[in-house]
């Protein structure tokens, strides 16, 4: 018995020691860690240093900001930005791994609508990340809306922040499309850092929907193409009213590894699964003094309606939502595939349930490991045109 006990102490001592010896490899960076030191490089890439080369930010002469600096010379904000011509596509950023992008910050001029993101992992050949810029950061109404939550930051005046943290092995490539019929400028800058990425990390994923409007009965589809093991980490969803009335009882659906009339998770109504309540009212005092209900924006870490849409009772009248919900303390995950899908769903008359002919578009949020299942076609201009 002595020599079991014996035994087993040693065991545990020796895996104490394996893990107190093995180095911080600089990912996942948290309150809890930020006081430990590790081999990890950091690197950042912008307009100032476009290859994020060590030793050469800040060195160019020519650039958007040369007409400011004339006087002035290198070193003095001589290529903040970049132009993106009409219907051309520029390279943010291409980095060689392995390692891992931790932060983007970006403020885009133009129709954030046709500003189209594009991630690429490793030798892909079609993106793993693909969405309009606003749709991508939470507001794509093409207003700006601020968000105040672990994944999205959006700052006055339009400054869009991401913390998803995104592991790649071979290489990362960001493209921006710009589809409209206008230049554009683009602010940017690609925190990054290079290290060794664990072999049970999943590659980072997104991808945009758009239907307007749903046809009757049927369920808004935000994702039915993946394939793979991974988990499911968020939900952003533009919701526009087509009709009167409330528009939000519809149930989310997860239908995961082989589901088929029935999914194993479901939700009780959309402002549920946002994680509100009773239409998202609370009751306020109108202008002339009477009280009354109505919509609350709000936005926290993990969840939020940061965007409502009143109209002006004029030409814009319609009544327009953006919610997001992150599955970062409770990852949706799947071994095999993943599809999700949202109905549509108000009230008519007699208590009855009225199935909504609605504005849906959507940006889905997954990691995975493996190549991804094939992205629908991209919409068209004409189809992403908000209307």
């Amino acid at each position: 018995m002595k020599k079991q006990l014996f035994f087993a102490g040693m065991l545990c001592l020796l895996a104490l020691t394996a893990r107190a010896q093995q180095k911080y490899d600089g990912l996942n960076n948290n309150m809890g860690n930020i006081f430990r030191t590790s081999d990890a490089i950091s690197r950042s890439i912008s307009p100032e240093n476009f290859k994020g080369e060590k030793g050469k930010g800040g060195m160019a002469t020519t650039g958007t900001g040369a007409g400011p600096s004339r006087d002035l010379g290198p070193t003095w904000k001589v290529s903040p930005s970049v132009v993106i011509k009409k219907h051309t596509t520029y390279t943010v950023a291409e980095i060689d791994g392995p390692g891992a992008i931790q932060h983007i910050w970006m403020t885009p001029t133009g129709n954030w609508r046709y500003s189209i993101i594009r991630f690429y992992w490793d030798d892909e050949t079609t993106p793993s990340v693909e969405a309009p810029v606003g749709d991508f950061f939470c507001n794509g109404w093409g207003k700006y809306a601020p968000v105040t939550s672990l994944a999205v930051v959006v700052n006055p005046g339009s400054a869009f922040n991401c913390y998803w943290p995104m592991p790649f092995r071979k290489k990362c490539r960001i493209t921006m499309e710009n589809i409209d019929d206008e230049d554009m400028v683009l602010y940017y800058q690609v925190d990054y850092t290079l290290t060794k990425v664990p072999d049970d990390a999943g590659y980072f994923h997104a991808q945009f929907r758009r239907i307007n409007p749903l046809p009757y009965k049927k369920d808004y589809v935000l994702v039915d193409s993946i394939q793979g093991k991974g988990q499911y980490v968020g939900t952003y969803l533009a919701y526009g009213s087509n009709k009167n009335g409330w528009w939000g009882e519809g149930e989310i659906k997860f239908f995961m590894d082989g589901d088929t009339k029935y999914p194993t998770i479901i939700g009780t109504g959309t402002e549920d699964y946002f994680c509100g309540s009773y239409d998202f009212d609370t009751r306020r005092k109108r202008p002339d003094g009477s009280e009354g209900t109505e919509y609350t924006e709000f936005s926290g870490p993990y969840t939020g309606l940061p965007q409502v849409i009143r109209g002006d009772g004029h030409y814009n009248i319609a009544q327009r939502f953006g919610l997001y919900r992150w599955h970062i303390a409770d990852p949706i995950r799947f071994e095999k595939n993943l599809r999700v899908t949202l109905q549509a769903l108000g009230w008519r008359s007699g208590g009855r349930y009225l199935p909504l002919q609605d504005d849906l578009a959507s940006v889905v949020f997954w990691y995975q490991t493996g190549e991804h299942g094939a992205f629908p076609k991209f919409p068209s201009k004409d189809d992403l045109e908000i209307n």
